[in-house]
């Protein structure tokens, strides 16, 4: 049988390794934003009367299955209650309402879902965490938490492709 008769074979696949890509677990749903300081008196100071009246007014179905991220984007200083009040009224319609900007709702988006991770299948395999992501924006923080999950049961932990990875942490052997 000559060199060329052999049957191809995925050197990857045959490994064991597991590849955990946060890709994978990034929100589905699009993102909306609403500006508080649009609902503000001189985008400055909250008017409770102004405010509350503005917020029964609003649209609230133009955010329905969508991640709701409220904030204020001038120097106002908000009370509590009005973030409150704007969760009461987006909560029936929205995915999801956060205060904050996109940046800080994939920082505690990530945090959240990697926390409730069944990780225990993993234990004593060897994982590869991918490094690549197709254009989603994966916070540093989530390849932080994903590899302090997993250190404790797994074997091995890699950074980047199967062809080409970083070693992170492997598991001293017994009686050493």
């Amino acid at each position: 049988m000559s060199t060329t008769d052999k049957p191809l074979v995925n050197k990857v696949a045959a490994s064991g390794l597991i590849t955990l890509k946060l890709e994978e677990f990034f929100p589905k749903a699009e993102i909306a934003k609403l500006d508080l300081k649009d609902y503000l008196f001189r985008e400055l100071l909250l008017k409770e009367k102004d405010f509350r009246e503005a917020m029964a007014a609003h649209d609230w179905e133009q955010y329905t299955g969508k991640i709701l991220l409220v904030y204020c984007s001038t120097d106002a200083i908000l009370p509590m209650w009005s973030y409150m009040l704007v969760a009461s009224y987006a909560a029936p319609y929205a995915a999801d309402v956060f205060q904050g900007e996109e940046k800080d709702y994939y920082l505690a988006f990530y945090t959240k879902t990697l926390a409730a991770l069944d990780i225990e299948k993993y234990r004593d395999e060897r994982i590869i965490i991918k490094g690549c992501t197709d254009n989603k924006p994966i916070p540093a923080n989530a390849y932080l938490e994903l590899a302090k999950r997993l250190r404790p049961l797994a074997k091995s932990i890699m950074f980047g492709e199967p062809c080409s990875t970083v070693p992170i942490y492997k598991k001293p052997r017994e009686g050493k």
